[in-house]
């Protein structure tokens, strides 16, 4: 137990719930800056002058920082305090997004995001921290179930919210409210944490030996060296960057190395390998969620430049197009809290069906629909989809948790949520670099291109359909077993 944990016998705290509250509402917004943005990369690469490859880094980069410091972020807040901690990384994430919306060329807007995305990473497990510092028992269940809601509405959401804040601002530069709009609700919550959080005591000695510098260097870099060259791919450059593929697996192997020789040595890793080989469940499930993380935020940046650039939608209309998905998610993720004891593994497997069947049914209409009416006819596949994504996120994080010990549950959450960033990053840069490509080979076929880019998600999607259905039947087995 850390010291900013207090004893289980203390009283709980009765302002619990109120500082909930604010840390939901920073965690939303921090999460929800993953998707927001994609609405406005159009406007960003008009705006900026910016090349399809470099806005899909105002992406990506932002997810990629956010995944490389979450663990980080958790031992931080062990050693100096969630309360201090919380307030630090809010403060810096505020400030990252007034030097994002002020941001005057490509090149500084991604210094800005990948600055941003490490102010997310410090801030978000500070949330968890938190939810286990102040509740117990059933309410810590409640607590972590809001929660595990709000990590799968806010990347729903975020592209409908992006589109009205450009329709409230307008082009050429309304983009930078995407960023801006953080400041006031950012400063609002600040005050709020200082007043309701509860104040521990910091513990300075020993901080940096608990922190694993170079296994993030070398996770940080074999991502990069997979991101990199599927960037390159668009702009007809991977003759010059291939071998960083080659590359990236070299250091992702050391990565591996280097995490265990961490656990003989009896320091903590980056990320742990005992909780993929001796905890069950935990390897399929977190493989599902980065699986599915690829799959399920890439498709946004599509369908905000196939509306925006192919249909000719404003943004307003852009974000509006894909609402069922985010309406469909935010009542299915509340509905499947309560079903998760009773489902199980079920919940997931039939929440992927669903995201399959949605894809592949958008996949079909593209190509026999014509572009008038083609935003109308994917409404019904799109409401289905996000009810099936509502089944996904929440319940397959409190399944992958449920038989990790108590001594490993923050590295386990800080590992789920790693995999979860680095997913996005990756499934941004692929899913975004499969659709210009098919524009550029087919002559500006949109229809076509979102076609291949829904198949394509669709598949990463059968890959986590089929980690659970694995993990259904072990699960079973394991039922048997023990019976």
């Amino acid at each position: 137990m850390t010291r900013s944990e207090p004893e289980p016998s203390a009283e709980p705290d009765p302002r619990r719930w109120r500082a909930l509250a604010v840390t939901l509402t920073a965690g939303f917004m921090v999460l929800l800056d993953v998707s927001i943005v994609n609405v406005a990369l159009p406007s960003i690469q008009r705006d900026l002058g910016a090349t399809a490859g470099g806005v899909q880094w105002v992406v990506s980069g932002y997810a990629l920082t956010f995944g490389l410091v979450l663990v980080f972020g958790g031992r931080l807040g062990d050693a100096l305090g969630r309360r201090r901690m919380f307030l630090i990384a809010l403060t810096g994430f505020v400030l990252t997004s007034a030097l994002a919306g002020a941001a005057s060329t490509p090149e500084l807007l991604i210094v800005a995001r990948l600055l941003q995305g490490m102010a997310a990473g410090l801030l978000t497990p500070q949330n968890t921290g938190l939810i286990q510092e102040l509740f117990r028992g059933p309410e810590r269940g409640r607590a972590f179930g809001l929660f595990g809601a709000v990590v799968g509405i806010s990347t729903a959401v975020g592209p409908v919210l992006g589109g009205v804040i450009l329709a409230v601002f307008g082009d050429p530069e309304g983009w930078r409210w995407v960023f801006l709009v953080n400041i006031p609700i950012g400063a609002l919550a600040l005050v709020l944490a200082a007043r309701l959080l509860p104040k521990s005591t910091a513990r300075l000695r020993g901080v940096a030996r608990e922190l694993d510098f170079l296994g993030a260097l070398l996770l940080g870099l074999a991502v990069v060296g997979v991101l990199f060259p599927i960037l390159e791919i668009e702009q007809g450059n991977l003759g010059q960057v291939w071998w960083l593929l080659p590359l990236a697996v070299v250091l992702g192997v050391a990565f591996v190395w280097w995490e265990r020789r961490l656990v003989r040595l009896g320091r903590p890793p980056l990320l742990d390998p005992r909780l993929f080989s001796t905890v069950p469940g935990f390897a399929s499930g977190a493989t599902l969620g980065t699986v599915y993380f690829c799959a399920f935020t890439g498709i946004w940046l599509v369908f905000a430049v196939f509306f925006q650039q192919g249909l000719g939608f404003t943004p307003l209309e852009s974000g509006l197009a894909v609402t069922p998905f985010a309406v469909g998610s935010a009542v299915s993720a509340i509905i499947a809290g309560r079903l998760i004891e009773r489902w199980g593994r079920r919940l997931t497997v039939t929440g992927l069906s669903l995201v399959t069947l949605s894809l592949l049914a958008i996949a079909g209409l593209a190509l026999l629909v014509p572009a008038a009416a083609l935003g109308w006819a994917m409404l019904v596949p799109l409401l289905v989809g996000g009810i099936g994504s509502g089944m996904i996120i929440s319940p397959n994080t409190t399944l992958t948790l449920e038989r990790v010990p108590t001594a490993m549950a923050g590295v386990a959450g800080g590992a789920l949520q790693t995999g979860q960033r680095l997913g996005t990053a990756v499934g941004t840069a692929v899913l975004a670099t499969v659709f210009h490509t098919a524009i550029s080979a087919t002559g500006e076929d949109y229809p076509l291109s979102l076609t291949v880019s829904m198949v394509c998600a669709a598949l990463l999607t059968m890959i986590a359909l089929a980690l659970g259905v694995a993990e259904l039947r072990d699960r079973a087995l394991r039922v048997r077993t023990t019976a």
